[in-house]
């Protein structure tokens, strides 16, 4: 799993990388989703900064809703949103709930090697009957879309990411550097994430995968995959 520290520095340049311009259309969906679902209590499974809870939380007053994440900067951002999140890995999260969620392609930074243990606490805290909404990058997200060389600054930052995908692994170098005074500092850290199928997904956990939805962010075609699994 990618360490805090990686997470953590993704945490400090994700307002530059286009995340919260995509963000409202694949939110859209979870939604859609939860709107035609009866469910009293949910948990955000690497909740980031928060904005999703956030948005969800207007939409959903009264509503039991928290998130988790790996990131002390993502957990403290989180709560400056008036989230009720917590640094925590899921294997010591207490309680159990009607709705999880996984979102922005949370599941792919899981290794094949991670997920058999990652989805068994993920199944042991969701409710009979309850739901799995979760979005995955295709094939075409990870070879067309999110390779190659990227760059973006403002006053105070420079970030540049080179990223390849080879034999399902997306591996990106994050290279920023920060001027917090007059002076600049550098930070480095390697971020990777991993194909996963849907059914895959359902076989690992033994949820039932009950709706696929294509996603188009960035372009015409699909880069993300919306789903929807239950608890049998």
């Amino acid at each position: 799993m990618n360490s805090s520290e990686a997470l953590d520095l993704y945490a400090r340049v994700e307002d530059l990388l286009g995340v919260y311009e995509a963000a409202p259309r694949l939110y859209a969906h979870y939604l859609l989703a939860l709107q035609n679902l009866e469910w009293h209590s949910l948990l955000d499974v690497g909740c980031g900064s928060g904005e999703f809870l956030a948005s969800m939380q207007g939409a959903f007053p009264g509503h039991s809703m928290r998130g988790i994440d790996l990131s002390p900067e993502m957990v403290r951002r989180a709560r400056s949103r008036g989230v009720e999140a917590e640094c925590v890995d899921l294997g010591e999260t207490e309680g159990s709930f009607d709705v999880i969620t996984c979102v922005f392609d949370m599941l792919n930074y899981l290794s094949p090697e991670e997920l058999p243990g990652f989805l068994a606490c993920l199944k042991d805290r969701l409710n009979s009957g309850g739901v799995l909404l979760a979005d995955l990058n295709t094939l075409y997200g990870f070879e067309e879309v999110a390779v190659g060389a990227f760059t973006a600054e403002d006053e105070d930052r420079f970030l540049a990411i080179e990223s390849d995908y080879e034999e399902g692994v997306y591996t990106a170098d994050f290279t920023l550097f920060e001027r917090p005074g007059e002076c600049w500092h550098k930070s480095s850290q390697r971020i990777r994430q991993y194909y996963h199928a849907p059914e895959t997904i359902a076989r690992i956990a033994g949820l039932e995968l009950i709706n696929q939805t294509p996603v188009c962010l960035y372009g015409d075609e699909a880069d993300k995959v919306f789903l929807v699994y239950r608890n049998l």
